[in-house]
C-alpha cells in the first residue's frame, strides 16, 4: 500500500504525523481541549485537503488550458453537526477567479471536471455531506 502514514504522539495533545511527499505536519487540539494549539486541527485538516485535492486538479487544467489568471483561492464553510461523532454535514466551496482576461467558461469547464470527476477527497465528502460549490469571477 502506497498511502502509509504514520502518526506519533509527541506528549500531551499533540502529535507529528508523516506524509509520502515525505513533509511532515503537526496536529494539535486547542488550549479549550488540552491542547497548545501548535498544529492543524483534525477536521479542519480534511477541508484544507478538499481545497487542495480539487485546486490542484484546477491548476493542472488551468495550465492545460492555457488559462490567463492572475489569482486563484478556495474558501469554504463548513457545518459542524451538534452531536457526537461531529462531522461536517454541510459544506460550501467557493472558487474565486481573478484576472483580466478570464475564459469563465474554460474556468468554469475546470471547476465542473474536478468536482465531477477528478477529485477524490469530494467524492468521500460526498459521502456524508451536503456540498453547495459556486464560481465566482472577479475581473481586473
Amino acid at each position: 500500500m502506497a498511502n502509509h502514514i504514520t502518526t506519533t504522539w509527541l506528549g500531551d495533545m499533540k502529535f507529528e504525523s508523516t506524509n509520502p511527499s515525505g513533509h511532515n505536519l503537526f496536529i494539535d487540539a486547542g488550549e479549550e481541549n488540552g491542547g497548545k494549539g501548535e498544529g492543524y486541527r483534525p477536521k479542519a485538516l480534511m477541508l484544507s485537503g478538499l481545497a487542495g485535492c480539487s485546486g490542484l486538479d484546477v491548476a493542472s487544467l488551468i495550465k492545460k488550458m492555457k488559462l490567463e489568471v492572475d489569482d486563484f483561492k478556495i474558501e469554504i464553510d463548513a457545518n459542524l453537526t451538534e452531536e457526537h461523532p461531529k462531522y461536517y454535514d454541510k459544506v460550501a466551496m467557493h472558487f474565486h477567479f481573478t484576472g483580466g482576461n478570464l475564459n469563465e467558461k474554460k474556468l468554469q469547464k475546470a471547476v465542473d471536471l474536478s468536482i465531477e470527476k477528478y477529485c477524490g477527497v469530494m467524492e468521500m465528502f460526498r459521502q456524508f455531506a451536503e456540498l453547495d460549490i459556486q464560481t465566482h469571477f472577479h475581473n481586473k
